[in-house]
């Protein structure tokens, strides 16, 4: 048991990458790439700018339009047409084709499976196969032990026999004959053909192998080393001094030129908006407030608040005119069916008469006619107050 502690190896620091200076070549090429790339990329950032600006435009636009056309439409047929047609669907379909199958199965296929089926079947099984089974099961339990019983007798007779006869007798040959036998065909097996490879693999094989591989290692890293010195090396100083300062500046002044010609293109934009709104904007917001504002304002106070009261004042008069109308047809319907079936005089008041409301009149009681005659019976009980005519009937006699 160790008493000491051991320090715990800690791990390695993650290494820094040291930057790395600048050489010539990069501050040579950087003002000139990226003067020629911001010319370059100036033409390409404004018509970008131009494209993203009408292209929203236009998907303002199409949007506006498809709103309107098409999904204004759509939703009120949805939902003032699909939607109550496929609720009157639903309930005729529910009507017609599943209720039928519902009180089908409720009452007759329920009721007929379990009164007709069902309850037979428990009765049948409960009464009769059940009292079957338990005798069957009582002489299968018989008959099967006194099987078993022989077929354990019979087996211990067979078994005693092949032991005394064939087991013995084959451990005998096996152990007394068979690996005697055995073990000298296998020592003589290992003397003729295995040890000879052996020694051939150890002795012969192995050490040339050896050698073999030996002599391809060392032509292998000569090989590698003429590689490296001649291509790789060369290749790699290109790569590092060369082509990727070159890449890097290239991209950095890509970026710069994109930004630039970003404030470029916003400052034109800007002045294009100012000159646009000093050239049309300011004068037609002058003209609208100047002029139209003025002229709308007295053309609305001086022709259409004239047209517009009498307008109203006419169709004020036109429905009174035809509330009159009707009211006055309505008197003459009632007064013609009082005189062609007879009844009390009207005692409401007239439409638009001041008079206050009316006294109730006492209805008129009509006597009763006996049945089979068509005199009335002074002792007869009254008929009843109401009439489907409106009015009293005629007396005879």
């Amino acid at each position: 048991m160790d008493f000491e502690k051991q320090p715990q190896p800690q791990p390695p620091a993650p290494r820094r990458e040291v930057p790395q200076a600048e050489g010539c070549l990069t501050a040579v090429i950087r003002i000139p790439v990226r003067i020629v790339v911001l010319v370059l990329v100036v033409p390409v950032r404004m018509v970008w700018d131009l494209l993203a600006v009408c292209g929203k435009a236009v998907g303002r636009a199409l949007g506006a339009v498809c709103q309107l056309l098409v999904v204004t439409p759509l939703v009120w047929l949805y939902r003032k047409v699909v939607v109550p047609v496929a609720k009157v669907l639903g309930y005729v379909a529910h009507a017609l084709l599943v209720m039928p199958w519902v009180l089908l199965w409720k009452y007759v296929v329920v009721p007929v499976v379990r009164y007709g089926i069902v309850a037979p079947a428990v009765w049948l099984y409960r009464q009769v196969l059940t009292p079957v089974g338990h005798g069957l099961a009582w002489l299968g339990r018989t008959v099967g032990h006194a099987l078993a019983t022989a077929a354990r007798a019979v087996g211990t007779a067979v078994a005693w026999l092949v032991r005394v006869l064939v087991v013995v007798p084959v451990v005998w040959l096996y152990a007394n004959v068979l690996t005697p036998v055995g073990r000298v065909l296998a020592w003589l097996g290992k003397a003729v053909f295995v040890w000879p490879w052996v020694a051939l693999w150890r002795y012969v094989l192995a050490p040339l192998g050896r050698g073999i591989a030996w002599l391809a290692a060392g032509l292998g890293r000569a090989l590698a080393w003429c590689v490296m010195t001649v291509l790789v090396t060369p290749v790699a100083w290109l790569w590092r001094a060369v082509l990727v300062p070159a890449g890097r500046e290239t991209a950095a002044a890509f970026g710069h030129a994109w930004r630039i010609a970003g404030y470029i293109s916003r400052a034109v934009g800007r002045a294009l908006k100012w000159l646009g709104w000093n050239l049309v904007g300011r004068p037609v917001r002058w003209v609208w407030l100047g002029v139209c504002t003025p002229v709308g304002h007295w053309v609305r106070d001086t022709l259409w608040a004239p047209v517009k009261r009498a307008g109203l004042e006419a169709g004020r008069a036109a429905r009174g005119a035809l509330r009159s109308a009707r009211e006055t047809v309505r008197q003459a319907r009632r007064d013609a069916w009082r005189a062609l079936v007879g009844g009390p005089a009207d005692t409401r008041p007239a439409a638009g008469s001041g008079a206050g409301p009316a006294e109730a009149v006492e209805p008129v009681r009509t006597p009763a006619r006996t049945l089979g005659s068509k005199t009335t019976a002074p002792s007869a009980a009254p008929a009843s107050e109401i009439s489907l005519l409106g009015g009293n009937t005629a007396r005879q006699g």
